[in-house]
């Protein structure tokens, strides 16, 4: 299966170095955490592998193809999808119609067909919807199903912003801090979830600082400090590794 890479990546803003010379690999069917201190530059690698900006050098592949460069709706139609640091839903819309919203990557018809009308659009549409529903079964949320976005708790937001990631039916799934907001029960009953995902086959990349999150979840894990790879490793390898710990206790 192929896998998603970082070769010697590197991103300046302004002079200043972001991502310095960063490799790493996303593999299918494996969660690969990413960490580092606030401000490390992990943002900016998920919005560099998605598309949001191009990398200032090195080199961004899917198996044989380069994605360097591409823009963002033709990296998700390449099958990877991402959530955002912060949330980015339709506040007025109901929870269905924001997880709808990600199903764009498999739009069929034209817009002729969408202005009048033909039945083709209804058959997709209807298949879009229950796309969604299976989704919200699948995180137990079907009861909020036609409630307004933006009346949920940050935590109900998060899981909806993901389900909307998902519903594009992605190869990779990029998380920006998943668990922000959410109880230790929560938690890890989205870990789990996540697990079967890529059980499925979905590669996926983990931000998060709940390290507990981290280490129960992640099979492989980078570490970066002001956009430089310090370590990388198992999760035990990476508890015990003295860089890390200096990078985030100081000391």
């Amino acid at each position: 299966m192929d896998s998603l890479r970082l070769d010697s990546v590197a991103k300046s803003f302004g002079g200043i170095e972001a991502v310095a010379d960063l490799s790493l690999e996303i593999e299918r069917g494996r969660i690969t955490g990413l960490i580092g201190p606030n401000g490390a530059g992990k943002t900016t690698i998920v919005n560099m592998i998605s598309g949001l900006m191009p990398p200032s050098t090195g080199r961004i592949a899917l198996g044989a193809h380069d994605l360097t460069g591409e823009p963002l709706h033709q990296v998700a139609r390449r099958g990877i999808s991402r959530t955002f640091q912060n949330v980015r839903l339709l506040r007025e819309a109901s929870v269905l119609e924001n997880i709808v919203v990600g199903s764009h990557r498999h739009e069929r018809t034209s817009l002729l067909a969408n202005s009048l009308g033909f039945p083709a659009i209804w058959r997709e549409r209807r298949a879009f919807r229950e796309r969604a529903t299976r989704l919200l079964e699948r995180f137990e949320l079907t009861e909020l199903a036609a409630t307004p976005a933006g009346g949920l708790s940050y935590g109900h937001q998060r899981l909806v912003e993901i389900m909307r990631a998902m519903a594009m039916e992605p190869d990779f799934l990029l998380l920006d801090e998943p668990v922000a907001g959410m109880n230790e029960v929560e938690a890890r009953r989205l870990g789990m979830i996540v697990r079967g995902l890529a059980q499925e086959g979905i590669g996926v990349l983990l931000i998060e600082h709940n390290m507990r999150f981290v280490m129960e979840f992640c099979e492989m894990i980078y570490a970066i400090d002001s956009g430089r790879l310090i370590a990388e490793g198992t999760a035990p390898e990476i508890s015990r590794n003295a860089t890390v710990i200096k990078a985030y206790l100081g000391g």
